[in-house]
């Protein structure tokens, strides 16, 4: 089970260096932007609905790109309401709500929509059938599901050496899932190698990005030594010790019928 609270607590505190932090995400956002674009080449939208918008990355990329009428958007955390703001005073819409709290466990999301979209958020939803049934149901004949999540590989390094990640589902699976609801457009997959000066620096990076939300379990010192020097041994580099990304992007459309 995600501990949702942990999750939110995390991400909360990386609300102010999520956005220098998080390069691969903001990548993810524009390239789920380009592949929106690409499946929609009227790149107009009336009624757009974002889960996990964080800081407005992938907000800003769609907006600037396409014309939106009606934008609402959901984060775990309340005070990514203040960054989507920012987000609007550069591509203002004709309309703009913000949901807060967990899109699993709240109500329906608004219908009559057109574009539903996510960037790196969904890995951590405990039910995404449930999700893809909830999208479904909110789009209009035609409308699109876009979203970029992260595959079995991602950080494996971290689930190896401290074990402990998520349970990430692949592409394969994700794909079988979706096409129970929806035709796909484009889907595909990509590995992502950065590289940190140190175990110590990895550690930060994740700290920075909000993405240690998966357990309480507290270090000692002990513990942390051996840690980074697993890390070291098993996982070293030319500049270092790499880090692993697994980026999965999917767009998918609802049929006419």
């Amino acid at each position: 089970m995600i501990d949702k609270k942990l999750v939110r607590e995390r991400f909360r505190k990386s609300l102010s260096t999520y956005a220098e932090h998080a390069v691969v995400q903001n990548a993810m956002a524009s390239e789920l932007s380009d592949m929106i674009c690409r499946s929609c080449v009227e790149r107009s939208f009336g009624r757009v609905f974002e889960v996990g918008s964080g800081t407005g990355a992938l907000t800003g990329e769609l907006l600037k790109r396409c014309r939106v009428g009606s934008y609402f958007a959901n984060d775990l955390v309340d005070e990514s309401h203040a960054y989507l703001k920012k987000v609007f005073e550069r591509f203002p819409v004709g309309e703009f709500g913000f949901i807060d709290g967990d899109i699993e466990s709240g109500g329906a999301m608004p219908d009559g929509l057109d574009l539903v979209l996510s960037n790196a958020t969904l890995q951590w939803l405990e039910d995404f059938e449930g999700f893809l049934l909830k999208a479904r149901r909110s789009l209009n004949p035609g409308g699109m599901l876009a979203f970029s999540t992260f595959g079995p590989l991602n950080m494996h390094e971290i689930s190896a050496v401290g074990q402990t990640g998520l349970a990430y589902r692949s592409l394969e699976t994700i794909e079988r899932l979706a096409g129970r609801y929806f035709e796909s457009c484009e889907c595909r997959e990509e590995q992502v190698k950065m590289e940190f000066s140190s175990p110590e620096a990895v550690l930060r990076h994740i700290r920075a990005t909000g993405v240690n939300g998966i357990s309480r379990r507290y270090w000692t010192k002990s513990r942390y030594l051996d840690f980074l020097d697993s890390y070291r041994e098993r996982f070293s580099s030319r500049d270092g010790v790499s880090l692993t990304y697994h980026p999965i992007y999917c767009c998918l459309k609802t049929t006419y019928s």
